[in-house]
Order: structure tokens, then C-alpha cells, then sequence
């Protein structure tokens, strides 16, 4: 039972959580990420194909980890923190 009243003071004297990027910027965040998926995502449509995808592979790289963190921030801008 000590450990319990120990582990229970830690946790009342820990600072509370705060997060790096402000909650109500989270709306604007996932916009402007996921129209730079968008954007990149027609860009890469458009790109003539080559037989070494390099530039093509890239394009599509960055508009995935771009889609990503946009679909992160839009659900938590809407309470779903995952």
C-alpha cells in the first residue's frame, strides 16, 4: 500500500500536460497540411513518367507524411486524440 501512496504523491505533484502546438491551432494545421497534400498529390499526376521514379517517389513521400500528420491534427482539432 506504500507504493500506491507514492506512485499517488508523484502523480499529484507532476506538472499537468501541455502540449507543443495549441489546440486551437489544430484546424488551421490539418487545412493547410492536407491541401499541400492535395496540391502535391496532383502535382505527382502530372509528372511525366521516367524510367528511375526518383523525383516521382519523393513528390509522393512527402505528400504521405504531409496526409499523415493532416489527418492526425484534424482528429484531434475534433476531440479524437489519438
Amino acid at each position: 500500500m506504500s507504493d500506491y501512496s507514492a506512485i499517488q504523491t508523484l502523480y499529484k505533484s507532476a506538472t499537468p500536460f501541455s502540449p507543443y502546438i495549441s489546440v486551437g491551432l489544430l484546424p488551421y494545421l490539418a487545412f493547410v497540411l492536407l491541401s499541400g497534400t492535395f496540391a502535391l498529390a496532383f502535382y505527382f499526376s502530372t509528372l511525366p513518367k521516367t524510367v528511375l521514379p526518383v523525383h516521382e517517389t519523393l513528390i509522393a513521400t512527402l505528400a504521405s507524411i504531409l496526409g499523415g500528420f493532416g489527418v492526425v491534427a484534424l482528429f484531434n482539432s475534433v476531440g479524437v486524440y489519438v
